[in-house]
């Protein structure tokens, strides 16, 4: 962490258009590290050799920039967690450029927004996560499950903002890795911040992606830490099982239901679990049991019937949590 604030005390808080240009080549393809729904990210290379990640976002041709930027940026600087993937800088800068609009060449003003993050070598987590051959083993996967969880934890209930951060687009490419696989969460242009005494809200503009929204944003737009939980299940079981759940030919509920249905059936038994992991010892064992038990719980459809960010932290550091006793998927097995 020490690096990067002497990183972020060595660039202006509000970076110039042209220094983003400079140091990604021009948004070079060939410097292409990721993609979100919000954008895409570039590797960085700025003049004393170090390296930032750098995510310009898509351009808004309707300029006049309100305060959603900066009250966005302003609640990622607040956040230091070893979880969460570090701001260092940001550029927010309007220009007039020449579009062609019906047929005719007109001036607009279109804000170039770009936000730059510490660069994380291993990149997303949804580049390792996968297949039988996946280079990760249990012990690792285990562990990024954990720091995701303690980062979640720490955005439910987050203090420095007087309230909870709801992330909203919980996904295997908007969590990052550090070159010691720990994993930080990124990507939060959908966040909303709750205050203390609020548990609900809202939208019809409803934002995500397929297989990892919680039906009740998915139909009614409703949005609460719930829904952040709906998204952790469906990440922890991918992580446990090395599948990716959402077939691209059927509706994202459809086929992440189907993916639900597939779990329960195949991972119900130790030796279901042992005949997938062959090197598991037993507590290896338990902890498998424990995530396939958490991840199950958390994509209840109905919402109410899911466990909190606490809930799950306990679970996995071994404690008995009561929640979790109710319809297990083991307690037949």
């Amino acid at each position: 962490m020490a690096s990067q604030q002497s990183l972020a005390s060595t660039l202006p808080t509000n970076l110039p258009a042209t220094f983003m240009k400079e140091i990604t080549n021009d948004f070079s393809a060939k410097r292409v590290i990721g993609h979100s729904v919000f954008g895409t990210v570039y590797e960085g290379a700025l003049a004393d050799g170090r390296m930032i990640a750098v995510k310009k976002l898509v351009e808004n041709t309707l300029a006049a920039p309100g305060k959603a930027f900066d009250t966005e940026v302003t609640n990622l600087m607040a956040i230091k967690h070893e979880n969460i993937v570090q701001l260092v800088g940001y550029c927010h800068e309007a220009q007039k450029k020449v579009i062609q609009h019906n047929g005719r060449y007109v001036i607009v003003e279109i804000t170039e927004s770009c936000l730059c993050y510490e660069y994380l070598p291993n990149r997303s987590l949804d580049g390792h996560i996968y297949g039988e051959n996946s280079s990760i083993n249990w012990d690792t996967r285990f562990e990024i499950i954990k720091g995701i969880c303690q980062g979640l934890d720490f955005l439910h209930s987050h203090k420095e903002l007087d309230g909870s951060l709801v992330h909203m687009n919980l996904v295997p490419n908007s969590i990052w890795l550090d070159d010691n696989w720990v994993p930080k969460l990124a990507d939060f242009g959908l966040s909303r911040l709750f205050g203390q005494e609020q548990t609900r809200m809202y939208t019809v503009n409803v934002k995500g992606q397929n297989g990892y929204m919680a039906p009740e944003y998915l139909y009614r737009g409703e949005i609460s830490t719930m829904s952040d939980i709906y998204s952790l299940g469906m990440i922890i079981i991918e992580i446990t099982i090395r599948e990716k759940n959402c077939a691209v030919s059927d509706p994202q509920d459809k086929a992440a239901r189907k993916f639900v249905d597939i779990v329960h059936q195949n991972w119900r038994t130790d030796e279901q679990i042992i005949y997938k992991y062959p090197s598991l010892d037993s507590n290896g064992l338990q902890q498998v049991k424990a995530c396939i038990e958490i991840g199950l719980k958390c994509v209840e459809a109905d919402r109410r019937k899911r466990p909190s960010i606490v809930d799950i932290v306990d679970r996995l550091n071994g404690k008995r949590v009561p929640i979790f006793d109710q319809d297990s998927p083991f307690q037949h097995a």
